[in-house]
Protein backbone atom coordinates (compact mmCIF):
# COMPACT_ATOMS: atom_id res chain seq x y z
CA UNK A 1 0.00 0.00 0.00
CA UNK A 2 2.67 2.36 0.77
CA UNK A 3 4.41 1.71 -2.28
CA UNK A 4 0.98 2.66 -4.35
CA UNK A 5 0.80 5.83 -2.41
CA UNK A 6 4.72 6.46 -3.34
CA UNK A 7 3.84 5.72 -7.28
CA UNK A 8 0.81 7.83 -6.96
CA UNK A 9 2.41 10.81 -5.23
CA UNK A 10 5.47 10.98 -7.92
CA UNK A 11 2.80 10.47 -11.44
CA UNK A 12 2.16 14.24 -11.73
CA UNK A 13 5.86 14.91 -11.11
CA UNK A 14 6.93 12.56 -14.00
CA UNK A 15 3.93 14.67 -16.40
CA UNK A 16 6.02 17.38 -15.49
CA UNK A 17 9.63 16.09 -15.88
CA UNK A 18 7.51 15.18 -19.46
CA UNK A 19 7.05 18.83 -20.22
CA UNK A 20 10.84 19.67 -19.57
CA UNK A 21 11.91 16.85 -21.73
CA UNK A 22 9.75 18.19 -24.30
CA UNK A 23 11.78 21.76 -23.44
CA UNK A 24 15.29 20.21 -23.88
CA UNK A 25 13.93 18.33 -27.13
CA UNK A 26 12.51 21.68 -28.46
CA UNK A 27 16.09 23.80 -27.80
CA UNK A 28 18.15 20.36 -29.62
CA UNK A 29 15.85 20.68 -32.88
CA UNK A 30 16.56 25.11 -32.79
CA UNK A 31 20.50 24.47 -32.24
CA UNK A 32 21.63 20.65 -33.84
CA UNK A 33 18.95 20.57 -36.10
CA UNK A 34 17.92 24.64 -36.97
CA UNK A 35 14.10 23.28 -37.40
CA UNK A 36 11.41 25.63 -36.42
CA UNK A 37 8.55 23.15 -36.74
CA UNK A 38 9.81 20.38 -35.15
CA UNK A 39 10.99 22.90 -32.25
CA UNK A 40 7.59 24.52 -31.97
CA UNK A 41 6.05 21.14 -32.04
CA UNK A 42 8.07 19.95 -28.73
CA UNK A 43 7.01 23.41 -27.18
CA UNK A 44 3.31 22.49 -27.84
CA UNK A 45 3.92 18.48 -26.19
CA UNK A 46 5.50 20.18 -23.67
CA UNK A 47 3.00 22.98 -22.85
CA UNK A 48 -0.26 20.05 -23.49
CA UNK A 49 1.68 18.23 -20.48
CA UNK A 50 1.81 21.39 -18.14
CA UNK A 51 -1.73 21.60 -18.75
CA UNK A 52 -2.37 18.61 -17.22
CA UNK A 53 0.65 17.73 -14.13
CA UNK A 54 -1.44 20.06 -11.83
CA UNK A 55 -5.24 18.53 -12.90
CA UNK A 56 -3.50 14.92 -11.93
CA UNK A 57 -2.61 15.89 -8.54
CA UNK A 58 -5.68 17.35 -7.73
CA UNK A 59 -7.30 14.54 -9.20
CA UNK A 60 -5.00 12.04 -7.67
CA UNK A 61 -5.00 14.33 -3.87
CA UNK A 62 -1.21 14.39 -3.98
CA UNK A 63 -0.66 18.62 -4.50
CA UNK A 64 3.22 19.27 -3.23
CA UNK A 65 5.68 22.04 -2.47
CA UNK A 66 8.18 19.81 -4.99
CA UNK A 67 5.63 19.53 -7.77
CA UNK A 68 4.71 23.35 -7.39
CA UNK A 69 9.20 23.82 -7.22
CA UNK A 70 9.48 21.15 -10.36
CA UNK A 71 6.92 22.81 -12.19
CA UNK A 72 8.13 26.07 -12.35
CA UNK A 73 11.72 24.77 -13.45
CA UNK A 74 10.23 22.53 -16.33
CA UNK A 75 8.25 26.15 -17.21
CA UNK A 76 11.30 28.25 -17.54
CA UNK A 77 13.14 25.73 -20.02
CA UNK A 78 9.83 24.53 -22.25
CA UNK A 79 8.03 28.22 -22.26
CA UNK A 80 10.99 30.56 -21.54
CA UNK A 81 14.54 29.18 -23.00
CA UNK A 82 13.22 26.91 -25.80
CA UNK A 83 10.98 29.65 -27.88
CA UNK A 84 14.38 32.39 -27.09
CA UNK A 85 16.28 29.88 -28.95
CA UNK A 86 13.24 29.01 -31.23
CA UNK A 87 13.02 32.72 -32.58
CA UNK A 88 16.57 33.15 -32.36
CA UNK A 89 16.78 30.58 -35.50
CA UNK A 90 14.10 31.98 -37.24
CA UNK A 91 14.64 35.88 -36.59
CA UNK A 92 18.69 36.07 -36.62
CA UNK A 93 19.84 34.19 -39.87
CA UNK A 94 17.32 36.16 -41.72
CA UNK A 95 18.16 39.60 -40.54
CA UNK A 96 22.50 38.54 -40.88
CA UNK A 97 22.25 40.10 -44.61
CA UNK A 98 20.00 42.82 -43.82
CA UNK A 99 21.93 44.79 -41.35
CA UNK A 100 25.17 45.00 -39.45
CA UNK A 101 26.13 42.58 -36.50
CA UNK A 102 25.33 44.96 -34.21
CA UNK A 103 21.67 45.42 -35.10
CA UNK A 104 21.31 41.93 -35.29
CA UNK A 105 22.12 41.46 -31.73
CA UNK A 106 20.27 44.81 -30.73
CA UNK A 107 16.93 43.17 -32.01
CA UNK A 108 17.88 40.09 -30.56
CA UNK A 109 17.99 41.13 -27.14
CA UNK A 110 14.32 40.61 -25.99
CA UNK A 111 14.69 37.59 -27.61
CA UNK A 112 17.62 36.55 -25.52
CA UNK A 113 15.76 38.17 -22.21
CA UNK A 114 12.87 36.12 -22.19
CA UNK A 115 14.06 33.20 -20.27
CA UNK A 116 14.92 36.21 -17.86
CA UNK A 117 11.56 37.67 -17.55
CA UNK A 118 10.05 33.81 -17.49
CA UNK A 119 12.38 33.19 -14.95
CA UNK A 120 11.26 36.01 -12.57
CA UNK A 121 7.58 35.84 -13.47
CA UNK A 122 7.43 32.30 -12.33
CA UNK A 123 9.04 32.58 -9.17
CA UNK A 124 6.81 36.02 -8.69
CA UNK A 125 4.07 33.63 -9.01
CA UNK A 126 4.95 30.81 -6.99
CA UNK A 127 4.67 33.79 -3.80
CA UNK A 128 1.87 35.82 -5.32
CA UNK A 129 -1.53 34.15 -3.18
CA UNK A 130 -3.79 36.66 -5.53
CA UNK A 131 -2.99 34.67 -8.00
CA UNK A 132 -5.34 31.67 -7.41
CA UNK A 133 -8.13 31.65 -9.85
CA UNK A 134 -6.47 34.51 -12.30
CA UNK A 135 -3.42 35.58 -13.70
CA UNK A 136 -1.64 39.18 -12.80
CA UNK A 137 0.81 40.04 -16.08
CA UNK A 138 1.10 37.39 -19.15
CA UNK A 139 1.39 33.55 -18.34
CA UNK A 140 4.77 32.05 -19.14
CA UNK A 141 2.66 29.47 -21.30
CA UNK A 142 0.64 31.86 -23.49
CA UNK A 143 3.91 34.17 -24.13
CA UNK A 144 5.45 31.11 -25.47
CA UNK A 145 2.53 29.96 -27.70
CA UNK A 146 2.57 33.91 -29.99
CA UNK A 147 6.06 32.82 -31.19
CA UNK A 148 5.05 28.87 -31.71
CA UNK A 149 2.23 30.21 -33.89
CA UNK A 150 4.62 32.04 -36.04
CA UNK A 151 7.11 29.32 -36.21
CA UNK A 152 4.87 26.79 -37.60
CA UNK A 153 3.44 29.10 -40.02
CA UNK A 154 6.92 29.29 -41.87
CA UNK A 155 9.19 31.78 -42.63
CA UNK A 156 8.23 34.96 -39.62
CA UNK A 157 10.98 37.20 -41.37
CA UNK A 158 10.59 38.47 -44.90
CA UNK A 159 11.78 42.14 -44.18
CA UNK A 160 13.83 43.82 -42.06
CA UNK A 161 10.46 46.21 -40.84
CA UNK A 162 8.84 42.82 -40.04
CA UNK A 163 12.15 41.44 -37.63
CA UNK A 164 12.70 44.79 -36.16
CA UNK A 165 8.67 44.76 -35.07
CA UNK A 166 8.50 41.35 -33.83
CA UNK A 167 11.39 42.30 -31.52
CA UNK A 168 8.91 44.69 -30.46
CA UNK A 169 6.67 42.37 -29.80
CA UNK A 170 9.11 40.36 -27.78
CA UNK A 171 9.85 43.08 -25.86
CA UNK A 172 6.42 44.18 -25.03
CA UNK A 173 5.69 40.40 -23.89
CA UNK A 174 8.91 39.88 -21.84
CA UNK A 175 7.44 43.01 -19.48
CA UNK A 176 3.65 41.37 -19.72
CA UNK A 177 5.48 38.71 -17.94
CA UNK A 178 6.17 40.84 -14.89
CA UNK A 179 3.39 43.25 -15.31
CA UNK A 180 0.30 43.64 -12.61
CA UNK A 181 -1.52 43.45 -15.63
CA UNK A 182 -4.87 41.60 -14.50
CA UNK A 183 -5.81 38.50 -16.77
CA UNK A 184 -9.43 37.25 -17.08
CA UNK A 185 -9.67 33.91 -16.23
CA UNK A 186 -10.72 31.50 -19.10
CA UNK A 187 -12.84 29.23 -16.95
CA UNK A 188 -16.42 29.65 -17.16
CA UNK A 189 -19.22 30.01 -14.06
CA UNK A 190 -20.73 26.51 -14.57
CA UNK A 191 -23.10 27.26 -12.02
CA UNK A 192 -24.76 29.87 -13.78
CA UNK A 193 -24.21 29.95 -17.22
CA UNK A 194 -25.60 33.67 -18.32
CA UNK A 195 -24.14 36.09 -20.29
CA UNK A 196 -24.07 38.53 -16.86
CA UNK A 197 -22.04 35.84 -15.03
CA UNK A 198 -19.55 34.96 -17.61
CA UNK A 199 -19.73 37.82 -20.27
CA UNK A 200 -15.63 38.57 -20.48
CA UNK A 201 -15.27 34.95 -21.47
CA UNK A 202 -18.58 34.71 -24.14
CA UNK A 203 -17.12 37.87 -25.58
CA UNK A 204 -13.38 36.16 -25.85
CA UNK A 205 -15.28 32.96 -27.22
CA UNK A 206 -16.80 34.83 -30.11
CA UNK A 207 -13.78 36.54 -30.64
CA UNK A 208 -11.45 33.23 -31.30
CA UNK A 209 -14.81 32.05 -33.68
CA UNK A 210 -14.07 35.04 -36.02
CA UNK A 211 -10.40 35.32 -35.83
CA UNK A 212 -10.08 31.41 -36.77
CA UNK A 213 -12.96 31.64 -39.28
CA UNK A 214 -10.67 35.15 -40.82
CA UNK A 215 -7.33 33.24 -40.51
CA UNK A 216 -7.23 29.70 -40.80
CA UNK A 217 -3.42 29.38 -41.19
CA UNK A 218 -1.22 28.74 -37.83
CA UNK A 219 -0.14 31.99 -36.75
CA UNK A 220 -4.12 31.99 -35.49
CA UNK A 221 -2.41 30.97 -32.30
CA UNK A 222 -0.57 34.03 -31.95
CA UNK A 223 -3.69 36.08 -32.44
CA UNK A 224 -5.60 34.38 -29.88
CA UNK A 225 -2.99 35.23 -27.53
CA UNK A 226 -2.67 38.61 -28.73
CA UNK A 227 -6.67 38.82 -28.62
CA UNK A 228 -6.45 37.72 -25.19
CA UNK A 229 -4.10 40.17 -23.70
CA UNK A 230 -5.63 43.19 -25.59
CA UNK A 231 -9.49 41.97 -23.97
CA UNK A 232 -8.12 41.74 -20.48
CA UNK A 233 -6.49 45.30 -20.70
CA UNK A 234 -9.38 46.32 -22.24
CA UNK A 235 -11.11 44.95 -18.70
CA UNK A 236 -8.67 46.13 -16.70
CA UNK A 237 -9.31 49.23 -17.96
CA UNK A 238 -13.24 48.97 -17.39
CA UNK A 239 -13.07 48.07 -14.05
CA UNK A 240 -10.51 50.82 -13.26
CA UNK A 241 -13.01 53.07 -14.58
CA UNK A 242 -15.61 52.23 -12.48
CA UNK A 243 -13.45 52.09 -9.38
Amino acid sequence: MKLFDNIKRQIPNVITLGNLLCGVESVFASLALHNATTAALWICAGIFLDFFDGMAARLLKVPSELGKQLDSLADVVTSGVAPAFLMVILVEEPLRGMMPQWGVLLVMLPFVLMPLFAAYRLAKFNIDTRQSHSFLGLPVPSNALIWVGLALTGNAVGSLAMGIALAAVALATDILMVSELPMFSLKFNFKDLTWRSNRIQYIFLLGCIVIIAATRQWYVISLLILWYIILSFLTSCKQKAHD
